[in-house]
């Protein structure tokens, strides 16, 4: 089969697809035909060696893929060939086959858009998470989106609509706005031009925002900290800036405010049953239209390089896609 190999740790740049083995599913395990899957920032760190988790090099990369499932391991019940999935895990998802476990693969509908699918799980599944049992972002709130034009940003700022809250979308360019503006954003704030904190005040009428996303981290952070409403939550989700901010812990105190961490994945792990429902409100939610994951980019395979460097660049606008199976 057809796969993205890391070699070695390192940048996304030394990433090479090559024909591999495909490999076969154990005990409790499906193999899934991949039709299309996502990039997504962790992906970075794993390749770096600097996540959680590392796979020892040569791995496939990739956490987030649906597919279909071409067959089944020993002892696996519930799943039939031929079902349409989504799966996720620390790797394997840029390959034309993946062995994963079958307790962990999520059902499609038979008419699911595999490409929707694989843009979905991850991003809306760990900005659902972080607003409801996180934040409890509650209707008639304010909540602030760093980063509001990527991936689980835009999500992020769908979700906050969905809920009731007034949401301030925050990011790099005003074309990015523009796209936050499409999503139902009721604010904008370009941070490259305008001081964040300030405009956040300025918008909230001084009482400042009651839930700040923040999957950007680096200088951000304590500007829209600053700008944290009494008894607020700053989620914790990522460092896409790069630096991780070291806050002066006076400034909880004086707000009396959170400091919420958000890992999805140790969540699943550790409460599937509520992660399992988390993704089927979420589904049910883009059945019927108030949630609808955003596309930036389709790539082929052999273009995995190009796909990373469009994400690094920060030029994304919701989510990229590598198709593998048309």
């Amino acid at each position: 089969m057809r796969a993205v190999q890391c070699i070695a740790y390192g940048s996304h740049e030394s990433l090479v697809v090559r024909d591999v083995d495909t490999p076969e599913p154990g005990p409790g395990e499906v193999l899934v035909e991949i039709h299309a899957a996502s990039l997504n920032f962790p992906d970075l760190l794993v390749i770096r060696g600097l996540y959680q988790f590392k796979p020892e090099p040569p791995f496939v990369p990739g956490v987030e893929a649906a597919g279909v499932v071409a067959a089944l391991g020993p002892d696996v019940e519930g799943v039939s060939v031929g079902q349409r999935v989504t799966t996720v895990d620390v790797a394997g998802g840029f390959a034309e086959y993946r062995v994963v476990k079958a307790d962990s693969i999520i059902p499609l509908p038979d008419d699911a858009d595999f490409q929707i699918a694989a843009a979905t799980t991850v991003t809306y599944g760990t900005s659902y998470h972080a607003l409801v049992q996180r934040a409890h972002l509650a209707e008639g709130e304010t909540l602030l989106v760093l980063g509001a034009a990527g991936g689980v940003g835009s999500a992020a700022v769908e979700i906050g609509k969905s809920i009731g809250a007034t949401v301030i979308a925050a990011a790099g360019s005003d074309k990015k706005l523009s796209f936050c503006r499409n999503l139902g954003a009721d604010h904008l704030v370009n941070y490259e031009s305008e001081d964040l904190k300030s405009r956040v005040k300025e918008l909230t009428n001084g009482n400042g925002v009651d839930v700040i996303y923040d999957p950007v981290g680096g200088d951000l952070s304590e500007s829209a900290f600053r700008a944290i409403a009494w008894k607020g939550r700053h989620l914790v989700v990522g460092f896409s800036q790069g630096d991780i901010p070291r806050l002066p812990f006076n400034l909880p105190l004086l707000k009396g405010a959170s400091i919420v961490g958000i890992f999805w994945g140790a969540f699943t792990t550790r409460e599937p049953s509520v992660a399992a429902e988390n993704l089927k409100i979420i589904g049910e939610m883009i059945v019927e239209g108030s949630l609808r994951p955003r596309i930036s980019s389709v790539l082929p395979l052999d273009d995995v390089v190009d796909a990373y460097d469009l994400l690094v660049s920060r030029a994304v606008m919701g989510k990229v896609v590598l198709e593998i199976k048309k």
